[in-house]
């Protein structure tokens, strides 16, 4: 399994852990990319308001990208209501 380490603080880890857990991704990337981002509408003081999202899983086969993309906004459903403005997805199949 391809994994991407990176210091992401704590809602980058529950974001992994949820789409960890919801796909069980052959490959999964989080980046937070909220650095690029201050100062701009919907950045928060802490950071960790935008983020990259790459992945790789099964559950994905035969979606298009816009159902793919769906199913990982309902699993991020929380953090999305929490703060996080902004979430950039790639999604594949394996």
């Amino acid at each position: 399994m391809n994994q991407h380490v990176t210091n992401l603080g704590p809602v980058g880890q529950r974001i992994e852990t949820k789409l960890r857990a919801a796909f069980a991704p052959a490959s999964l990337e989080v980046i937070d990319e909220s650095h690029h981002h201050a100062g701009h509408a919907g950045a928060r003081p802490g950071g960790e308001s935008h983020f990259r999202v790459r992945i790789m899983a099964e559950a994905f086969r035969a979606k298009s990208r816009v159902e793919q993309h769906r199913m990982i906004n309902g699993a991020l459903a929380q953090e999305i209501a929490e703060g996080v403005h902004a979430l950039a997805i790639q999604s594949a199949a394996p």
